[in-house]
């Protein structure tokens, strides 16, 4: 069993750099290697809790802290710490249901007189952010036209001008027109 974790080691401290080709690829032998060093769980599960000064801790709370930082010390030397979530962010843009569930969510939001438009409108602005991430590209004037189609019913008035304004609207003009909006009805 000591050969084989040396050699494992060995050949994992020769893996590849990932270079910004093949994320899934490289993500899943990072994996596998994690994972044949049983020490996968530290990417999603917290370290052990040591406890209250006073209280007594068993051999076992303590063995298992210490291999938890022991595998989470292994994932760093070989993931830097945080860098596993950006890089699927970015090189996972292949993935054709992320991008579904993004444009989903972007036809779907409806905007109601509940909440502020500003912060409905902000959260409108995160979800076409995801779009870019992803390199999915919409023409700004198609965004606005979405967002203006979104108003609440009750922003019938409103929503008639903006749409029928001689110039083309941007969006940071559409955030100044929405926070005028605001602020004369809260008036």
């Amino acid at each position: 069993m000591g050969d084989s974790i040396r050699e494992m080691t060995t050949k994992f401290a020769k893996l590849e750099k990932f270079e910004g080709v093949d994320f899934r690829r490289w993500k899943k032998k990072m994996h596998f290697m994690l994972t044949t060093m049983k020490a996968t769980y530290v990417l999603t599960t917290l370290r052990p809790a040591e406890l209250e000064e006073g209280d007594v801790e068993t051999i076992k709370e303590i063995r298992r802290r210490q291999k938890w930082d022991n595998d989470d010390y292994i994932r760093k030397g070989h993931i830097p710490n945080g860098v596993w979530d950006t890089l699927e962010l970015k090189y996972i843009t292949e993935d054709a249901s992320s991008k579904k569930f993004l444009v989903c969510d972007f036809n779907n939001y409806k905007m109601d007189d509940s909440r502020s438009f500003s912060e409905q409108y902000n959260e409108l602005l995160g979800i076409y952010g995801q779009f870019k991430l992803h390199r999915m590209n919409m023409d700004e004037s198609i965004v606005v036209s979405t967002i203006i189609e979104k108003l609440p019913p009750s922003c019938k008035d409103f929503k008639h001008n903006l749409k029928h304004q001689k110039e083309e609207v941007s969006l940071v003009q559409l955030a100044s027109h929405i926070r005028i909006e605001e602020s004369l009805r809260a008036k």
